[in-house]
């Protein structure tokens, strides 16, 4: 509480010593990201947007590097005021989003950005308990990623057996399918993995191939398995409720409208980002091992078991992790994400 009423004191401070023009509303962006990071480029590419198409009279102060907002309490940051815009991240986020987090299992099979927005959004739109933890906020935009693989420093893995006894930093949602496997998972933040890594600490990480590049992962990792491991969209950049409701009309229509804006230029960045990558990995005589088809069906097999009962452990909260489960794997279809399911 003291953190953040230092922080509200900055802000009221800052605001004082800018000036805003008559019939002008400004705003302020947060994000923990500097401005070099593929995030926050996707994020002055939309600022850049809104300034434009609101003539000048929505004007985005971004505030950069985590100055304003923190990784792990963002959403009871912007719901207090810290900024008015900002980038969350509910599924790291311990306490009221625990189905936000776990959906984020659900999403095997959906392998392009686009897909996992999709399958969010139906998500959204159909599940109630959705819009109550995410309650004092208003979404702007969703965000997917790249399918990650698995990096590691000192022996290569070609199949599902070579996990075992390797000590593999992952996201939570994957610790008890690399447990089964006979693996040692751990969750520590990706900030700390570098070093980890070059300290022997951890044998490996699952992460994309962009962390080469973005997290220098070239310099500690000798190998890639391009094991596919899914993952899922999540609620990414949100405005206060309260400010929200202090919009005109015209201004709420244009931040609405402006989600597809955002969206695009996230996946844009992020493949960008794969891409540079890919580059510094082939630079740095990377080793890439592709899985067979049958592990790799045995592993997303072992994942969506796994999410069936990450699921249905929700009914301790009284929450109906089944049923968004069964329409998110129902949305995912041969032919493309269809949405057939109505609230």
């Amino acid at each position: 509480m003291r953190r953040l009423t230092s922080i509200l004191l900055l802000l009221a401070l800052a605001n004082c010593a800018r000036p805003i023009p008559a019939g002008v509303t400004e705003l302020s962006y947060a994000t923990p990201y500097p401005p070099s990071h593929p995030f926050s480029r996707a994020d002055q590419r939309w600022i850049d947007y809104i300034e434009q198409a609101s003539g000048g009279s929505l004007d985005i102060h971004p505030v950069w590097s985590g100055a304003l907002l923190s990784s792990d309490m963002s959403l009871e940051e912007l719901r207090h005021g810290v900024a008015d815009i900002g980038l969350i991240t509910p599924i790291y986020t311990r306490g009221g989003t625990h189905l936000v987090r776990i959906q984020s299992g659900f999403y095997s099979g959906a392998d392009s950005i686009a897909d996992q927005v999709a399958v969010y959004r139906c998500l959204e739109r159909t599940v109630p308990e959705i819009g109550r933890e995410m309650s004092g906020l208003h979404v702007l935009a969703i965000q997917g990623g790249l399918l990650p693989g698995v990096i590691t420093s000192k022996k290569p893995v070609r199949s599902l057996a070579d996990l075992k006894g390797m000590r593999i930093r992952a996201p939570t949602e994957l610790l008890a399918v690399l447990r089964g496997l006979g693996a040692d998972p751990v969750n520590m933040p990706m900030g700390d993995v570098y070093s980890a890594m070059a300290r022997g600490v951890i044998d490996g990480v699952i992460a994309p191939v962009d962390t080469f590049k973005v997290l220098h992962f070239d310099e500690v990792g000798r190998y890639f398995a391009t094991l596919k491991v899914p993952r899922g969209a999540y609620p990414s950049r949100a405005i206060g409720a309260k400010v929200w409701q202090r919009l005109n009309p015209a201004q709420q229509e244009l931040l609405e409208r402006s989600a597809s804006v955002w969206q695009a230029a996230l996946a844009d960045e992020i493949e960008k980002g794969a891409l540079a990558g890919a580059q510094a990995a082939k630079a740095a005589g990377i080793e890439v091992h592709d899985i067979d088809p049958a592990e790799q069906a045995r592993f997303d097999a072992l994942y969506l078991e796994d999410a069936q009962k990450n699921a249905r452990k929700l009914a301790k909260l009284d929450i109906d992790g089944l049923d968004a489960f069964r329409k998110a794997r129902a949305s995912i279809t041969e032919t493309g994400i269809k949405c057939p399911v109505q609230p």
